[in-house]
């Protein structure tokens, strides 16, 4: 198999694993009764902890007008808890109720099993590297969306 050819297939086979994992989610999300989105919110929460509202505008790409409706569906759905923040009143902070957690996690105990059954077969060496390309990915995917937020003005032609 040529670098190229190894190249093109790791590149489809990231795709597809992308896709799914979108369809994966969106049938999680839709057992939850809620969107991809507020699944995705609710996510973050759960990895990153209390944070602003802001920053969850930015993790998922919505306008704070949406991550507001957002945050009050998944507020009165009892998932979160929204405060203001007592050392900045304009700012809100935005926390996972832990006794919700468990809901969370059941819909993806399968999953979650059969990828620890899988993964258990690494080695400690593959394992690094596969966290490291996690690593860059991510990287990679914030330095675009940076981009795609905030696009460069092409430079005016010479009339």
């Amino acid at each position: 198999m040529s670098d190229e050819s190894a190249l093109t297939d790791l590149m489809r086979a990231g795709r597809e694993t992308a896709r799914l994992s979108t369809v994966f989610r969106s049938a999680i999300a839709d057992r939850l009764g809620l969107t991809v989105s507020d699944l995705e919110c609710l996510d973050f929460l759960a990895d990153s902890g209390p944070t602003t509202a802001g920053r969850i505008a930015a993790r998922t790409n919505l306008t704070t007008g949406a991550v507001t409706s957002m945050l009050r569906r998944l507020q009165q759905a009892g998932f979160i808890t929204a405060d203001r923040d007592p050392a900045d009143r304009r700012r809100v902070i935005v926390t996972l109720r832990p006794e919700r957690a468990a809901d969370l996690e059941h819909p993806y105990a399968h999953f979650a099993a059969r990828a620890a059954q899988l993964i258990s077969h690494y080695t400690a060496d593959e394992l690094t590297l596969l966290l490291r390309h996690h690593a860059h990915l991510q990287s990679l995917y914030l330095a675009e969306l940076d981009t795609l937020r905030n696009p460069v003005p092409e430079p005016s032609s010479p009339r």
